[in-house]
């Protein structure tokens, strides 16, 4: 079995699906071999395709619908459709020529749930399970690609995702505070004064500051563990960490007093590439 036996288009559609709607990591695969980064860009268009439900529905019944379509998928339990979705045709052909687990595949959809409801998120244990079972696998998954999996990619991975799901967190809370979803956990918020409705304003208080300021700081700490434990795999997967680069630059933006969380900013696709291409040329990332 190999990719021939999925057809070019549908490595296209993945490829574009990507850059559309993730344009981080798929930038990041750019700096990566051919095979590596078309397995990575499967992996990657099913997350995407996960994420999307949320979008796509204006209930979360149809919602569960829809991920449960993927779980069956997983499981060889798909009732139609499955031979003509291109994302599921290189997943399916990416899992069987790495040999990934379903069941990281499997809990990220089960965590994705949670997306579909307006339950605050009510913890930081609670944020950090969600983040480990969603961004985390998805390093650890994409690690597999490039080299066999180990303890200790596993440890980088579970920092890696970490550092880059609670920064995704803050960056998504100007659209999240206006769909009165919370995702900054209710608990952090409470413990510095704050709470949903403060968030949910839309406008920056000391208080919620406060809270994400906590929340910064996890995940800086969380990207320095990553960054130290990188140096000590092998260099051929390095290459697949590549997007903690942004999280890196958005991290130092984010701590900075005169930057409103409740404001969205917007990154080139230009200067994302030139963070990438920069991180790829450093001893940190090369391969």
């Amino acid at each position: 079995m190999s990719y021939a036996t999925t057809s070019k288009d549908t490595a296209a559609f993945c490829a574009d699906l990507v850059r559309t709607h993730d344009f981080v990591r798929y930038a990041s695969t750019l700096f990566l071999p051919q095979v590596q980064r078309r397995a990575l860009l499967s992996i990657y268009a099913f997350n995407v395709e996960i994420l999307r439900v949320r979008e796509q529905v204006s209930q979360p019944l149809p919602g569960e619908i829809r991920l449960q379509w993927w779980t069956d998928m997983l499981e060889g339990a798909g009732h139609g459709g499955v031979e003509g979705n291109p994302v599921a045709a290189e997943l399916l052909q990416t899992i069987g020529e790495f040999r990934l687990p379903i069941e990281p595949l499997s809990r990220l959809i089960e965590e994705h749930q949670f997306d579909l409801y307006n339950d605050p998120m009510p913890s930081m244990a609670a944020l950090e399970g969600y983040i480990t079972d969603t961004a985390s696998a998805l390093f650890s998954l994409a690690a597999r690609i490039a080299t066999p999996p180990s303890a200790a990619v596993d440890h980088l991975a579970r920092h890696a995702g970490l550092a880059q799901g609670m920064t995704q967190v803050i960056a998504a809370l100007p659209l999240d505070a206006a769909r009165r979803q919370l995702f900054v956990p209710l608990q952090l918020l409470q413990q510095h004064g704050s709470g949903m409705e403060q968030v949910f304003s839309g406008k920056q208080t000391p208080q919620a500051r406060a809270a994400i300021d906590q929340l910064i700081g996890d995940a800086r700490q969380h990207l320095r563990t990553a960054l130290e434990l990188l140096a000590h795999v092998s260099p051929q997967v390095r290459p697949v960490f590549l997007p903690l680069a942004p999280v890196r630059r958005d991290l130092e933006r984010m701590s900075r007093a005169d930057v409103d969380p409740f404001v969205p900013q917007v990154t080139s696709r230009l200067r994302t590439l030139w963070t990438l291409w920069r991180a790829s040329r450093s001893r940190e990332f090369g391969g």
